[in-house]
């Protein structure tokens, strides 16, 4: 199974500036060629230094703007046909500085001239040292982006160039290139989803044993703000009950944050009634202390105790309490035997559908970029196994599935209603 409307004929302007990890910029406009895009480039003087613009000029078919004043330039106005001629405008590799001149609006090259003159969706994908991308100025000029609308693709973590070992290095080219299919996807979606509002748990719950310490697990919420900003961008009206995150909460998404698992039950229990989906997502403590200290415990015994009893099970009792016409799907998390656990949860708690991942896959699970996941529907004979890809592309695959559920369910209902009673 593929996502639905892959772009054709979009033109891309792919900005590249001075890093050592320029050359992947040849990879990302090959991927972004594969899928049906034309692609102009441009390159920084750095950039220059580290691949030479012909490069990418027998790649592109175009020439390749480095000084839109240079004599060789065809367009004097590069900066503004270039930019606003385009449906995206992508930078990769995007250094500390053309990130810092990008969020302080200075425009003293081509490159940040295009970026202040773009009418484009602006997608970077940052690449350099470690310490650069950790520096508290480095951040709050992201921050600033992500403010004014800049979508961004974090960098991987690994050995970079110098040598050390952390997050900066440039994301997988494929992962760059289907982060701006994405975008470009999101502008020809149908808003499917606007008579819909989906109530989504995300994050992890904590469980406290006393005033400092918690019973908790690794989820950063990904996966289900993935789900909510790919439901807001098909229209649907989207309410987050959040426990403990890390990623980075969607634009135009209604966020309630709930600490334990009580909490959360409690809220989503207060939402239900309104929302005509809810997809769980959220890790949710399957256990907490019975008693939790009111006092921080001390190490001063070699051993310690704790008695656990069962947290509410919240999709459960939201597929229990549910009116008529609301889907209810789950998530399950597992690490052996995976369909035959989710089948399994999804029969004994009366779910529509569930989906599955293995967390013990490389790049599968908690707080990665992508998803491997299977997708299990009760009227299904067969699952639906998504390979592995954004999370953002995992989540329009499992919203196709909510839209089928959907014109199945009012296909019965109309059935029900014309099918004539017996005398």
């Amino acid at each position: 199974m593929t996502l639905t409307g892959l772009p054709v004929n979009k033109k891309v302007a792919l900005a590249i500036s001075g890093g050592i990890a320029a050359y992947k910029a040849a990879e990302i406009l090959r991927g972004l060629q594969k899928a049906g895009c034309s692609v102009r480039v441009a390159m920084t003087r750095r950039a220059c230094e580290f691949v030479q613009p012909l490069t990418f000029r027998a790649l592109s078919g175009s020439h390749v703007v480095v000084d839109d004043y240079a004599p060789d330039n065809p367009d004097p106005i590069a900066h503004i046909t270039f930019s606003q001629s385009v449906d995206l405008f992508l930078v990769a590799p995007a250094t500390a500085n053309l990130i810092g001149k990008f969020a302080n609006g200075i425009a003293d090259d081509f490159v940040t001239s295009t970026y202040l003159a773009s009418t484009a969706p602006v997608l970077i994908a940052p690449a350099m040292n470690t310490t650069m991308w950790q520096h508290p100025a480095t951040q709050r000029n992201l921050a600033k982006l992500k403010a004014d609308g800049v979508r961004i693709v974090d960098p991987d973590e690994g050995e970079m160039a110098c040598g050390t070992f952390g997050p900066g290095r440039l994301s997988d080219p494929e992962i760059v290139v289907a982060a701006a299919l994405q975008i470009l996807q999101a502008n020809e979606l149908s808003q499917d989803l606007g008579a819909e509002h989906l109530l989504i748990t995300v994050g992890a719950t904590r469980e406290s044993i006393d005033p400092v310490r918690f019973l908790s697990n690794n989820s950063s919420g990904r996966m289900g703000f993935a789900l909510a900003e790919a439901a807001r961008m098909r229209g649907a009206r989207v309410t987050v009950i959040a426990g403990n995150t890390s990623a980075a909460v969607p634009n135009g998404v209604e966020v309630i944050r709930a600490n334990s698992a009580e909490e959360m039950r409690q809220a989503v229990l207060q939402q239900l009634p309104d929302a005509s989906v809810f997809i769980g997502t959220a890790a949710v403590a399957d256990y907490r202390p019975v008693v939790r200290s009111e006092q921080k415990i001390k190490k001063g015994q070699d051993s310690l105790t704790l008695q656990l009893e069962r947290t509410p099970d919240i999709l459960q009792g939201v597929s229990a309490a549910r009116r008529d016409g609301q889907l209810v799907i789950g998530f399950a998390a597992e690490s052996e035997n995976v369909l035959r656990n989710a089948q399994e949860k999804m029969r004994a708690k009366n779910l529509d559908a569930i989906v599955a991942n293995d967390i013990t896959r490389q790049g599968v699970g908690f707080d990665t970029e992508t998803n491997e996941v299977t997708i299990v529907s009760r009227d299904r004979k067969a699952p639906i196994h998504v390979p592995l890809m954004p999370k953002l592309n995992v989540a329009n695959i499992i919203l196709d599935e909510v839209i089928r559920l959907r014109a199945r369910a009012k296909s019965s209902a109309s059935q029900n209603v014309q099918r004539p009673r017996k005398a």
